[in-house]
């Protein structure tokens, strides 16, 4: 794909924004809403913020690590960047609608390109009962909280969790328990992406829960709806080499 117009955006650490100005030195470049690309510079957690801000225009994101893990980016180079952009493949994401509603009543909406969790705001573990399409999968899990991945989220809070990583292409969302004490065995499950899940808090005001959807926390929730918007499409390029689903796999490899 030709790219006309570039925009470079960097985190906040020295090394993204010395990387920026020498890229704005040697390549023209734009304000990000009126970009072909975007190039972020940084790691998973600026390529993150990077997608949030694209959402209303679905700008495609070519991202170079200049933070630490960078499974989202690809390799540093600041040479062929034309070449590079026109040759990368593109991985569309699809992200997480949620919808809370708080014990006031109050009802907010927040968008998640990894993932969607409840954790318990006191000393006190949470109960949480859990539908899936309507039917009562779980009636009462008693955690430290529980999230609903993305592919792209997989590896990320999801992994800690002990959750299983998703490849790109598998349709899947992960639904992962955090710390779970009853039922003790139950490790979460795999759904259709297509599925919706809802969360009903129990003993609300005794066993306050938080929902969280990336950078947005919703608190003392009574009741969280999650699915997937395929209304919004997220476009990641990634160099050939970098192949991000032989990453997901290897990862799953690994000790």
């Amino acid at each position: 794909m030709k790219f006309r117009t570039l925009a470079f955006v960097a985190a906040e650490n020295e090394t993204a924004q010395a990387a920026r100005r020498r890229l704005c030195a040697l390549y023209p470049n734009v304000a990000p809403d009126g970009a072909d690309v975007v190039v972020a510079l940084g790691g998973d957690g600026f390529m993150l913020e990077t997608l949030h801000r694209a959402l209303p225009r679905a700008t495609p994101i070519y991202g170079m690590n200049c933070g630490s893990v960078g499974f989202l980016m690809n390799g540093y180079d600041e040479t062929r960047l034309p070449e590079r952009l026109e040759a990368a493949q593109q991985v569309t994401l699809h992200p997480l609608r949620m919808t809370a509603r708080s014990l006031d009543g109050r009802v907010q909406e927040a968008v998640a390109i990894n993932e969607v969790s409840l954790l318990r705001e006191t000393r006190q573990a949470a109960k949480i009962r859990i539908l899936v399409d309507g039917v009562v999968r779980l009636a009462e899990l008693i955690c430290d909280g529980i999230l609903v991945a993305t592919p792209a989220g997989s590896t990320a809070y999801n992994l800690s969790a002990h959750g299983p990583i998703l490849p790109m292409g598998a349709a899947l969302l992960a639904l992962t328990p955090i710390s779970a004490f009853r039922p003790r065995r139950w490790r979460g499950a795999l759904l259709p992406h297509d599925a919706t899940v809802d969360f009903e808090i129990l003993e609300e005001s005794k066993r306050p829960v938080s929902a969280v959807a990336d950078f947005t926390e919703v608190r003392d929730v009574a009741k969280v709806t999650v699915r997937e918007d395929r209304s919004l499409n997220l476009c990641l390029l990634f160099d050939p080499e970098h192949d991000l689903e032989e990453r997901i796999l290897a990862e799953q490899f690994t000790s």
